[in-house]
């Protein structure tokens, strides 16, 4: 693991623990483990250091893996952002729902896609010596969209076609986003492997 994987980890790390933190503290969510939530900043960045040595220890037998563990705490990170921004617009507007609550849920949602677009490039593809400019950026938009509409699918069929006997109906819909974002990540780590980032990878897996 090299020294910007251990810089890089911990950045990210500590961005998505203090989003933690506020975000538990504003929504009053209950301790996971009786752990308070402002030790957030301090454990989830070894988790993603972690993670991300786990995956380079995986990639000696598979070169898929060393990637695959910097994406994740890429995507990881981009979730808490995006949760992060659109709570703060929600709480500073006080409108949660109606026809501002589309544009809410929009800009988080890009502003974290620029966010993913920017630290996938040079850090987990290694790609910033790159070219591919406006096109490049436009193929990982599309990969994007396509993930979400893998992780809507997923996600509708297991909870609408799939059930479990005596399971509660809100924990089954979150089981069934939980599979549709796994699978979202897996496809778009795939899509930007192969085809936004392809030149600069081309042992696709």
């Amino acid at each position: 693991m090299s020294k910007k994987d251990i810089i890089f980890s911990a950045v990210t790390g500590v961005i998505t623990g203090l989003i933690i933190w506020r975000l538990a503290v504003y929504l009053n969510l209950p301790r996971v483990f009786g752990l308070p939530y402002g030790l957030a900043p301090l454990i989830v960045p070894n988790l993603w250091l972690a993670g991300i040595w786990f995956g380079h220890f995986l990639g000696r037998w598979l070169k898929f893996f060393t990637q695959f563990g910097k994406y994740a705490a890429i995507g990881f990170t981009n979730a808490a952002i995006d949760f992060g921004i659109l709570n703060l617009m929600l709480a500073y507007s006080g409108i949660n729902s109606g026809w501002a609550y589309p544009v809410f849920r929009g800009l988080p949602a890009t502003f974290a896609v620029a966010h993913s677009y920017c630290w996938n490039k040079y850090w987990v593809f290694g790609a910033g010596k790159s070219n591919g400019g406006k096109k490049e950026l436009a193929k990982f938009v599309i990969v994007n969209a396509v993930a979400v509409s893998v992780n809507i699918s997923v996600a509708s069929v297991i909870v609408n076609y799939m059930s479990l006997p005596n399971i509660n109906p809100q924990i089954w819909a979150n089981i069934g986003a939980v599979a549709g974002s796994a699978a979202a990540l897996l496809f778009s780590f795939i899509g930007f492997k192969i085809i936004v980032f392809k030149k600069y990878h081309p042992d696709v897996i």
